[in-house]
């Protein structure tokens, strides 16, 4: 099935030398890719900035968006950034797309909150912007990716995306806008059967978003520690937990097993942890390359 590729999502900017220093270190340790996520409040940082600096420090990871929150820009200037860090960056850039999902910081940012349809009819219409705006520039379109967990994302990821992104997390019922529920492992079979049967033959490589890593000799032990402490986002048993594909848990060994096991199960290759797991992950990732 090919081989595991590895990302990192980092979170914070820190400054000009703590983020030169983040980039090179996820470099020296083997990472593939280097990520920034799209969020609005304090220590957020810009995506498109943080990723040039990170382009002229680093020489082989690949950078891109996870993911960008389409629905926050004006569609013109998203695309302007979008295809200046593409020229920047020269053929390293992976742009990751999503419809958004944080009501709260719309809200807190003062802008326009659609709901879900309207937002993913958004994030379609940026698609076609976005090809056309390229090819207005004389740019190549960059690598794109389209994460989500509901049927309308994973549908436009399954006709436009090279690589689709799954985090198997999806709004608590009944719960405040941005509350969020852990998918189980079957949830998850479905979401990926999903994909697959609207993709077809297309060549998509699939990400997980992975939402904890705990390397230990106490598997269940970390998996009951993570459900008293997320009870709201998990409403999962501790055995779903073990089971489930968003959570790595175990010796590096096991984790290996895990990755493996899971990319037989759901297809999922490319793995992303997020910067806290910068240095724990690490191991895992050198036993699998």
């Amino acid at each position: 099935m090919g081989n595991f590729k590895f990302g990192v999502s980092l979170r914070g900017i820190g400054g000009r030398d703590a983020w030169i220093a983040k980039c090179r270190r996820a470099e020296e340790l083997g990472y593939d890719v280097i990520t920034i996520p799209d969020h609005l409040g304090t220590g957020s940082p810009a995506p498109f900035p943080a990723l040039a600096m990170a382009a002229a420090v680093t020489e082989r990871p690949r950078l891109g968006t996870l993911v960008s929150n389409v629905p926050f820009y004006n569609l013109a200037l998203f695309a302007r950034e979008a295809s200046s860090t593409a020229a920047l960056l020269d053929g390293r850039l992976d742009l990751g797309l999503g419809s958004g999902h944080m009501k709260s910081e719309f809200d807190a940012a003062g802008l326009p909150w659609q709901n879900a349809a309207g937002r993913i009819g958004y994030l379609e219409e940026s698609l076609g912007y976005l090809r056309k705006h390229f090819d207005d520039e004389g740019l190549a379109m960059p690598r794109l990716l389209i994460a989500g967990n509901s049927d309308g994302v994973l549908g436009l990821a399954a006709e436009h995306a090279d690589v689709v992104g799954f985090a198997g997390l999806r709004q608590a019922p009944g719960k405040p806008p941005g509350t969020f529920m852990l998918d189980n492992a079957e949830a998850m079979d479905d979401r990926v059967a999903y994909f697959r049967n609207r993709a077809g033959e297309r060549d998509v490589e699939y990400n997980m978003l992975v939402q904890r890593v705990v390397v230990t000799d106490d598997r269940r032990g970390a998996a009951s520690a993570w459900h008293d402490e997320t009870e709201h986002r998990a409403a999962r048993s501790v055995d779903e937990l073990l089971d489930a594909p968003q959570l790595l848990l175990g010796t590096v060994e096991e984790i290996a097993g895990q990755l493996e096991t899971r990319r037989e199960r759901y297809g999922f290759s490319y793995i992303t942890v997020f910067e806290p797991m910068l240095e724990t992950f690490a191991p895992v990732l050198k036993e699998l390359q």
